[in-house]
Parts: structure tokens; sequence; C-alpha cells
């Protein structure tokens, strides 16, 4: 995601990662990963998965997805965690984008802050 930069005054920066802290502060649970629907075929033989005609496969079953420290994992979610599951997915991917606000905003008001400074001694 590339972000605009628009030229602003310094105080007004600071409003602005002021509220990018307080959306973060109000995220609530967080959990990386992605989840996605399962569907799977069993072992027994003459069950209607292995329909020749209208195989029907088990699930849906839910898995999440998911890479933290460099390790990979899944794990399936029952279906009474599920939408908390996806809260906590959706939190976390609004973390990261908070973040990358919260950065481009701090480089943008440190770039602001030399300007203004330097065009104070100019004077």
């Amino acid at each position: 995601m590339l972000s605009v930069m628009i030229s602003t005054s310094s105080d007004s920066l600071r409003e602005q990662i002021e509220q990018v802290q307080q959306q973060l502060a109000a995220l609530g649970p967080i959990h990386p990963g992605s989840l996605s629907e399962q569907y799977n075929v069993c072992g027994t033989p003459g069950c209607r998965c292995k329909d020749p005609d209208h195989p029907q496969k088990h699930g849906p079953y839910y898995q999440l997805s998911f890479t933290w420290r460099g390790k990979s994992s899944s794990r399936f979610v029952k279906q009474d965690r599920l939408e908390a599951t996806r809260r906590k997915v959706a939190n976390y991917k609004q973390l990261r984008e908070l973040v990358n606000r919260w950065v481009d905003l701090a480089v943008q008001l440190e770039r602001t802050e030399r300007e203004e400074a330097k065009a104070s001694h100019a004077d």
C-alpha cells in the first residue's frame, strides 16, 4: 500500500498520529493469519463423500494459517470460535495498517519539522 504524503503542519501531523494511537488502543484481541474453508473426503467405504455421481465432501471446516516469528502454523477453528477468530484476524490486519500509517506520519512529521526549523532560521 502506497501512501500519499500531503504537505501539512507539524501540529496537524501530531494530531493525526494521536488519532492513530487511539485507534490502536481500541482494537481489541488480535491474531495474525488467514482463515480458509476446507472440505475433505474420509476413508469410510461407501460414504456420501465417495459417491461417483454426486460426491458430497465433509465440511466445511475452517483453518487458521499464519506465520509468526518465522514459524508457520495452522489449526482448525471450531464453529463456535469462528466469528471471534474472524474478528481477531481482521483486528490484526487493521493493526498492521495503522502501524504503517503511524510510521508514514512520523516520517512526514520529521521532514516537516526539519523544513519548519530551516524556514525559521532563514527569517
